[in-house]
């Protein structure tokens, strides 16, 4: 060990000294630790005295890691860094990190999820900390328990904003031809968001158009205005039940079934071994989901459109005895293509809605099976809040614009 005034440089026993690991002396009871240099496993181990050797001790006492100068590093690095920071955390010592790697910082925090008693070392902007001086910890129990509910509301904000960064940068990749987007697999979930879900859509799409008759024959057929049953159903149909009962039916079918599949992969841990390939999971899993939902649900509102003005006409023509020719020519007057645009313009950001929740729901999954299960209802149940939400927003909007 060698000493000036205000530097201890730590040393190897009977060694020459390790410039890799410096101490300066701040007093009152503050030490600043420089790291520098390559600290691996490979390289000469690094001594460390211990906080007591530096006689610190007490809730005032301050320990700050300066890892400005650090050159390659490997497990040995954390390894250190988890020392120091346990040895401090015992004493009831303070310790702050500087100009830590991006890298080791996120290796740092799953250490840290591992062992939940285990407080993470708060980051600090070395610019910002040139004095030196602690950040300040809210310790009144009022105040801790509105931080508390500040940061459970605005955690999932933050989640949801870095998902979406996170996809528009992935639709700025698929653009530029540089995306890891596989074919074979972005058509079979068009088959899957698609072809395969006809069967529940035209049951479903049917149904609503036979009730939506039945339910306006009741009060038309006190004005003797059956004929304007076709009008309703038309309409109804068009422009409000298609692209939301088709939203609803793919938030329960699709929805879920994007949340399970990659809450199951979250659980096997695929997609921590996607990114340990250097293989994006958002161009590789939820971009071509989200893609594939988004261009099969306008085709699919369409269908159900068709398919729920049929069932008005079986009411129509079987129950209410309307002439074949004048039901049709009474949709045909009621309709145009302003109408089926509306559900068209609806169904797009409907999908939208049903892949962002089944994927994001999906990405925050837990890793176990009770996890995924969760992970599939709330995807369902955020996709259909939203759907109807954003229906209202729109029948409000095309109200005001005369649409």
């Amino acid at each position: 060990m060698r000493s000036d005034s205000s530097h201890h440089i730590i040393s190897k026993a009977g060694g020459p000294a390790d410039e890799r690991l410096l101490f300066h002396a701040e007093p009152p009871d503050r030490i600043h630790v420089i790291l520098s240099g390559d600290i691996r496993m490979s390289d000469p181990p690094l001594d460390w005295p211990g906080l007591a050797h530096f006689g610190l001790a007490g809730d005032k006492a301050h320990v700050r890691l300066d890892a400005g100068g650090l050159g390659r590093w490997d497990t040995a690095f954390l390894i250190l860094i988890r020392q120091i920071s346990a040895e401090a955390e015992a004493a009831g010592i303070r310790v702050e990190t500087v100009s830590l790697p991006a890298g080791a910082r996120r290796l740092l925090d799953l250490m840290a999820a591992a062992a939940p008693e285990t407080r993470k070392i708060p980051d600090t902007d070395a610019a910002a900390d040139d004095a030196g001086a602690p950040v300040d910890e809210i310790s009144h129990p009022s105040g801790a328990l509105l931080t508390k509910i500040i940061r459970r509301r605005l955690v999932p904000l933050h989640s949801f904003c870095a998902f979406l960064g996170e996809m528009l940068i992935a639709f700025g990749r698929l653009a530029r031809g540089k995306a890891c987007f596989r074919i074979s697999g972005f058509i079979a979930l068009l088959h899957e968001c698609g072809p395969r879900a006809l069967p529940i859509t035209t049951l479903i799409s049917l149904l609503v158009g036979l009730i939506l008759a039945f339910v306006g024959a009741v009060q038309l057929k006190l004005f003797g205005a059956e004929i304007y049953v076709a009008a309703l159903v038309g309409l109804g149909m068009a422009r409000e039940m298609g692209a939301m009962m088709t939203g609803v039916l793919m938030a329960g079918r699709s929805g879920a079934a994007f949340a399970a599949e990659i809450g199951s992969m979250q659980a096997n841990e695929e997609i921590d071994a996607l990114r340990t390939f250097g293989i994006s999971p958002m161009e590789f899993l939820v971009l071509p989901r989200m893609t594939a939902m988004i261009l099969m649900m306008p085709l699919l509102t369409m269908y159900a459109d068709l398919t729920g003005i049929l069932g008005g006409a079986i009411v129509g023509i079987g129950l209410l005895d309307i002439a074949p020719a004048a039901y049709w020519e009474q949709t045909r007057s009621a309709l145009d293509l302003t109408q089926f645009a509306v559900g068209v313009i609806k169904s797009v950001l409907f999908g939208w809605v049903v892949a962002v929740s089944g994927c994001l729901r999906g990405m925050q999954s837990g890793r176990n099976a009770g996890d995924v299960g969760r992970s599939a209802t709330s995807a369902v149940v955020t996709a259909i809040v939203w759907i109807v939400i954003m229906d209202a927003l729109f029948t409000l909007l095309f109200n005001l614009l005369g649409i």
